[in-house]
């Protein structure tokens, strides 16, 4: 979480998987999780559709997002900043 301007907002850290569409980019962020009977850990995936108005980052590059304002029925999210380039 971030504050900015006395908000709290949410930033999170993931992996690009698609760049297939004009300023829009897909991010799958894992989450590791505890089962509560066996306390074995196990990781999930969730995506999420990032807003990346000059298009810079590529697949497979970490990035940072953070939660926005809706920009249309899926994106929620922009993308802050690429973290690590990709090896091409």
């Amino acid at each position: 979480m971030t504050v900015i301007w006395d908000k709290n907002i949410k930033e999170i850290i993931g992996k690009v998987v698609s760049d297939k569409m004009a300023k829009t980019i897909v991010v799958s962020v894992p989450m590791v999780k505890v089962h509560p009977l066996y306390k074995k850990r196990y990781t999930r995936h969730k995506k999420y559709y990032v807003h990346d108005e000059d298009q810079s980052a590529w697949i497979w590059d970490m990035v940072k997002i953070r939660a926005d304002r809706p920009r249309s029925r899926l994106k929620r999210w922009i993308l802050v900043d690429v973290i690590t380039k990709a090896a091409v």
